[in-house]
């Protein structure tokens, strides 16, 4: 089990609060509207009406060595300087903060956050690459600089073939992480090379975005 504290418990916080403590991790949640300390008390380990932006308050509640902290104060980039530095002076193992524009998540790095996001930015490209490359391309997702991941339908003419035949790697230059029977809802993470791709299939590919665009373009 891992301590998480959780600062700011809008969409985003909560959200992550509720799913880490689902996971069975401790998580403390902060905010300071009563209304959605309220909501979320039922799905962590403990919620708590306080300003995230002193350390002192954050180690009442015990947020001390705590694994990692997320910061999620929505547009308020001052109260989200604050919180990191409240959790670095409390020895927060990471640091996580939701940011809301490039120069949020600028100031974020330079007082040395683990890792910033961005998700409307985030959820923007993944959607307008999803949607500007085919119609059998279900989800998109960025993993890093030219790296990305994709789920898409199997193309007709990969229709009864099986991944042996089909060789992706060395002629796509993308690695298949995972089939998806759609029909049975059975993700096969170790896919057999040797079972003919069905039409009610889809694929888990991952490689850098030019191979999947490539991909992506096969009927």
């Amino acid at each position: 089990m891992k301590r998480f504290i959780i600062v700011g418990l809008g969409i985003f916080g909560s959200g992550t609060a509720e799913t880490l403590y689902e996971m069975g991790n401790e998580v403390i949640a902060v905010d300071l509207k009563d209304e959605l300390v309220d909501r979320i008390a039922p799905h962590v380990t403990r919620a708590a009406v306080a300003d995230g932006r002193h350390a002192d308050v954050l180690e009442r509640i015990g947020a001390r060595d705590a694994d990692a902290g997320v910061v999620s104060t929505g547009s308020d980039i001052s109260a989200s300087v604050l919180a990191v530095m409240a959790l670095r002076d409390l020895d927060v193992g990471e640091i996580y903060v939701k940011v809301i524009s490039r120069d949020h998540a600028r100031i974020m790095r330079k007082i040395g956050v683990t890792e910033t996001i961005f998700p409307e930015r985030e959820s923007s490209i993944n959607l307008a690459t999803r949607i500007s490359r085919s119609n059998a391309l279900l989800n998109y997702v960025r993993l890093g600089s030219g790296f990305s991941m994709q789920e898409m339908a199997v193309p007709n003419k990969w229709i009864g073939k099986t991944l042996r035949e089909l060789q992706l790697r060395p002629h796509y230059k993308v690695s298949v992480i995972a089939v998806h029977d759609v029909m049975l809802d059975q993700m096969i993470p170790v896919p057999d090379p040797d079972a003919p791709l069905k039409d009610s299939d889809t694929l888990l590919l991952a490689g850098t975005n030019e191979s999947l665009a490539r991909v992506s373009r096969i009927d």
